[in-house]
């Protein structure tokens, strides 16, 4: 079932066409995740979808609702993390809770919020005090409180180290199992393909692709990089170069003295060769390696950029 569809939206800032033509569709219960260069528009679509930002063109709903004539049932139906979080630094997690819990009709126990977010232990502890990772989960748990049907986490584990960052994974794939549909933005290509369903590539203000992590990966080619290093010297290394130009798989080779490197779509069978080959001449590897594509390979094929944090 589909809970959000954007249409044709637009949206410029004096002569910067911040978001030029994007269009996407998002279903009940997955994680989708927008990810593209700085400036490409995520955060500016992100708030339009929200409510934030008044669209210059373009339709967004929500089912049958939008927000020209349903804004006060859409607010009830969703759940907003942004990048700067307003809490009070003075109250407690538990206090920020049932604050934010005055403000709706219907909200989740405080108490189930804090087991979610794993601040139980800390519900007592003023805000000011609590790590950049707790003060990220309690941004999550205040987004949570009106028990929404759609969440939407702008960029959640920015500036977190590792630990952190994947304890926020855990909650959004805690949220997956209740049923929870998560609009996610992130700058973390690992994050966006270990926690995604579907993820949309935004660049310039338009989507470039959008399909599954795997499919996005499986797209890009069929190729795999295999990197061998021979302990037997230059000599080692050119003579297997050579032997892997001529098998039916390899599309490329390349050698920088004994490290040798090729791409071949099927690696089983190349490497069943090669090392054949190293056995009858007698030459050592010392290492060898399978580089999988990654959904960062996928990102700089179709902007052309590195990432950047």
């Amino acid at each position: 079932m589909i809970v959000l569809e954007v249409r044709n939206l637009k949206k410029s800032f004096g002569t910067v066409h911040a978001v030029q033509d994007i269009n996407f569709s998002v279903k009940a219960g997955e994680v989708f995740t927008i990810i593209g260069p700085n400036g490409a528009g995520k955060t500016t679509t992100l708030e339009m979808i929200e409510g934030l930002v008044t669209p210059d063109h373009g339709e967004i709903w929500f089912g049958e609702l939008n927000w020209d004539k349903h804004a006060k049932v859409i607010k009830k139906k969703i759940g907003v993390q942004p990048q700067s979080s307003a809490m009070f630094d003075l109250l407690t997690p538990e206090e920020n809770l049932n604050l934010f819990a005055t403000f709706y009709d219907k909200a989740r126990p405080t108490e189930e919020i804090l087991e979610l977010i794993n601040l139980t232990d800390h519900r007592n502890n003023h805000v000011k005090k609590l790590s950049g990772g707790q003060r990220q989960r309690l941004a999550i748990g205040l987004a949570m409180i009106s028990d929404p049907e759609i969440l939407f986490l702008d960029e959640p584990t920015t500036g977190l180290d590792p630990q952190a960052r994947r304890n926020i994974w855990d909650i959004i794939l805690q949220l997956k199992e209740f049923g929870k549909t998560t609009i996610l933005t992130t700058h973390y290509m690992e994050e966006a393909e270990k926690l995604s369903d579907r993820v949309c590539i935004v660049d310039q203000g338009k989507v470039v692709t959008l399909d599954t992590p795997s499919s996005l990966i499986e797209q890009l080619t069929k190729e795999r990089e295999v990197r061998l290093s021979f302990l037997d010297g230059v000599e080692a290394a050119e003579e297997a170069n050579l032997f892997s130009k001529k098998l039916k798989s390899v599309t490329l080779t390349e050698r920088d003295e004994t490290l040798l490197k090729l791409w071949t779509t099927n690696p089983e069978d190349t490497l069943y060769d090669l090392f054949g080959f190293t056995k009858e001449r007698n030459y050592r590897v010392e290492q060898v390696s399978i580089r999988e594509m990654s959904l960062e390979d996928v990102f700089i094929a179709f902007t052309g950029k590195e990432w950047r944090d």
